[in-house]
């Protein structure tokens, strides 16, 4: 059955590789029994994961991204505890667990998307509700959709977002899947501002990037021009200047040859993101990193997908240290 399975201490340790005279994050990281505990907890951050692809077949993708959760959780829990980062800051709280729909239909697996979106945003409004910082590692990128929700429902606001992706996704609001969660968000009026950094120019449709031009809700920054003026962090500064406390997602298919269903030989590198992260002047309400997979269901695998994102997950923990 669909769920959430909330972590034991045993759970975590027993994916620890545990050495004498050294510490993991593994063995420092906090646990609850409920989501009820999450007030009584002293940690800041909670680290979530949504292992599922069913969004992203919703939009005719290649499924695999319900393969990053159990390597990037493996090798964040195994990174040193030192005086860098101690771990203590951080609640694991274990997954989501979503069965496939009967109908696997595209309508079928659209409708299931609706039904990840309720589960998904009611956690999501508990963590932020008790005052803490979502790390949500997917899964598709179907799930922004109910984080964003959640956050404007918990703050009582639309809520700005910014959006590292080689896509806008943008996609006509017609039935949910992994291409119009900010569709939908804009629709609901979730979101108060959206901007995009490292949109690929040939890779969004005529009707996106009219959409891009028309709303003044949305800010582009695009991929191709960042390579003609070699200004990565200008202009992430000057996007992020204008958005308050925004929640940061990172799709890996903005990173080249990081193995997702849109896997691209040109992209930010993972050191451009790591930069972006470790040096930005803004705090963000959440992390969300979405789309990677281990495996593909073509056959492709990656062993580095999982150490990509637990570099992603320590360089967010730090920025707010730094």
């Amino acid at each position: 059955m669909d769920g959430l399975r909330i972590y034991s201490k045993n759970d975590v340790l027993k994916l620890v590789n545990v050495r004498t005279g050294e510490t993991k994050l593994g063995e420092r990281v906090e646990v609850i029994s409920s989501l009820e505990d999450l007030n009584a907890s002293g940690a800041r951050f909670v680290l979530l994961g949504i292992p599922e692809d069913i969004g992203v077949r919703a939009n005719y993708g290649l499924p695999g991204a319900s393969t990053a959760w159990n390597p990037a959780l493996k090798a964040f829990l195994n990174t040193q505890s030192n005086r860098f980062l101690d771990g203590s800051e951080l609640i694991v709280l274990g997954h989501f667990d979503f069965t496939d729909p009967k109908n696997d239909s595209i309508d079928g697996l659209q409708q299931k998307v609706s039904e990840i979106d309720e589960a998904v945003s009611a956690c999501i409004v508990k963590i932020v509700s008790a005052g803490k910082i979502p790390i949500v590692i997917g899964g598709g990128h179907n799930n922004a959709y109910p984080i964003i929700k959640a956050l404007s429902m918990a703050k009582k606001q639309a809520v700005d977002i910014i959006n590292i992706d080689a896509h806008a996704d943008l996609r006509e609001p017609n039935g949910r899947h992994s291409g119009n969660s900010f569709s939908y968000a804009l629709k609901d009026g979730y979101m108060s501002k959206y901007g995009i950094f490292g949109l690929h120019q040939s890779y969004n449709n005529a009707a996106i990037l009219k959409e891009i031009e028309a709303n003044e809700k949305i800010q582009a920054v695009f991929f191709d021009d960042i390579l003609l003026k070699d200004s990565l962090l200008s202009a992430w500064d000057q996007l992020i200047n204008d958005f308050e406390t925004p929640g940061l997602e990172i799709d890996l298919d903005s990173i080249e040859n990081v193995l997702s269903s849109a896997a691209t030989p040109s992209g930010f590198s993972l050191n451009d993101i790591r930069r972006l992260i470790l040096g930005s002047s803004k705090r963000f309400a959440y992390l969300h990193i979405c789309e990677g997979a281990a495996e593909m269901a073509d056959g492709r695998t990656s062993s580095l997908t999982g150490k990509s994102i637990a570099y992603l997950i320590t360089d967010f923990l730090k920025s707010y240290t730094l």
